[in-house]
């Protein structure tokens, strides 16, 4: 573009530290338009002191921070008060009347060239606003996600669900008629916003992986070993780690009476750490290096029956040079290419075939090891990412300009 910008950036979740998925995502939007010489301005909250003092690292990353702590009791409470209304709980969760006070003294103040939102859920903040050009960074569509849970989840609290998946569709659709342009991670997530045939322009750009720090290195693996990784307190983990476990796992066990998982990830639950008990399994819990933990695996494993958007876990287990076994539909949110990058299954004995397959076949692991780490490489580096998140920017201004004429 050429030009240097004054961008209002909000998030629904602060944009630093890049700890987790959508933090990820977030920090190298805001960190590629600092680089870019940009003025950036963030606004976004956070849940507790310690998050907080985390935050401050930001500053190397922007011109200024705008940030609000809230209680987690009160945004609780929000969100159960939508409930019985035609408002998604997860925006009363997201909200905070003492940001919305800033974001609007920061419009009063400032002339933005552009307002950049990531999610959803921060949208809220700058609906009503209409004099400057406005892009909103979906980068899953919440709602799906929230009605897939449907069919894991007990009566009622599946009905719950259901009306929060419907409720959140239906802001998705209102909320995108409001922007210039809207963007997703995935191609197959920018297909299911084009559905709602909102008129809106929408665009695409893929998450990265800092293939720098992961990358293989030195460490001695364990022969028969399969890892997983990610934060175990998030649902869609926890229910395809107990299903692994209890389904795939025993099938290879009769052919691999020595085969081991490994769950890596922080705040496993009950029924994950229960995992321990069964041979072979071993649960982490938060590690002070999760390549060392991975690399001494054979196979990493992603058997996520709830997917939508990117999976970082799947990304950074290419980079590290690990063959990787995938759901068919976590697999549709990686520029890879089934059974030429990345290895992917439906059934338990699908899975329990590919595993041992590459148990068997060390030609096999090397041949996904060398080609995963390649796709990454060249797919799903940040600089690719963020050339097309480039082209983005400039369709949302040339969008505004031609709704302005």
């Amino acid at each position: 573009m050429g030009l240097t910008l004054k961008i209002l950036f909000l998030s629904h979740r602060f944009p630093y530290p890049p700890t987790r998925g959508d933090k990820i995502r977030s920090y190298n939007m805001v960190k590629y338009l600092h680089e870019q010489g940009h003025q950036v301005s963030i606004a976004s909250l956070s849940r507790s002191p310690e998050e907080t003092a985390e935050c401050q690292g930001i500053k190397d990353f922007c011109k200024d921070f705008v940030l609000v702590e809230v209680n987690e009791t009160i945004q609780k409470i929000r969100m159960v008060s939508r409930l019985l209304s035609k408002d998604p709980s997860s925006m009363g969760y997201f909200y905070s009347g003492e940001l919305q006070k800033e974001v609007d003294q920061l419009l009063q103040v400032n002339k933005y060239d552009l307002i950049m939102v990531f999610s959803s859920s921060a949208a809220q903040y700058v609906e009503h606003v209409t004099d400057t050009p406005k892009m909103l960074d979906f980068c899953d569509m919440d709602s799906q996600k929230w009605l897939a849970y449907v069919d894991y989840k007990n009566w009622p609290i599946s009905q719950g669900y259901a009306l929060e998946g419907r409720k959140l569709e239906t802001d998705e659709k209102r909320l995108a008629k409001l922007f210039d342009l809207c963007s997703c991670a995935t191609d197959f997530e920018v297909e299911t916003l084009d559905k709602y045939e909102t008129g809106v322009a929408s665009g695409y750009f893929p998450n990265g992986v800092d293939s720098d720090f992961f990358k293989p290195i030195d460490v001695e693996f364990q022969k028969n070993s399969i890892c997983f990784v990610g934060r175990m307190d998030y649902y869609p983990n926890e229910v395809c780690i107990v299903n692994f476990c209890h389904d795939v796992l025993p099938i290879i066990r009769e052919k691999y009476p020595d085969v081991t998982f490994k769950v890596i990830g922080a705040a496993p639950p009950k029924s994950v750490l229960d995992l321990n008990d069964l041979p072979g399994v071993l649960v982490t819990g938060t590690v002070d290096d999760i390549r060392k933990h991975v690399q001494s695996c054979q196979v990493m494993v992603t058997p996520l029956v709830i997917a939508r958007g990117t999976q970082n876990k799947i990304l950074e287990g290419m980079a590290m040079g690990l063959p990787v076994v995938s759901s068919h539909l976590a697999a549709r949110g990686v520029d890879a290419v089934v059974g030429e990058h990345i290895l992917a299954a439906t059934t338990p004995d699908e899975y329990a075939n590919e595993i041992m397959a590459l148990f068997a076949d060390p030609a096999k692991q090397e041949r996904f090891s060398k080609a995963g780490r390649e796709r990454v490489l060249s797919h799903h580096n940040w600089t690719h990412a963020m050339g097309l998140m480039q082209k983005c920017i400039e369709q949302t201004i040339v969008e505004f300009n031609q709704g302005a004429n």
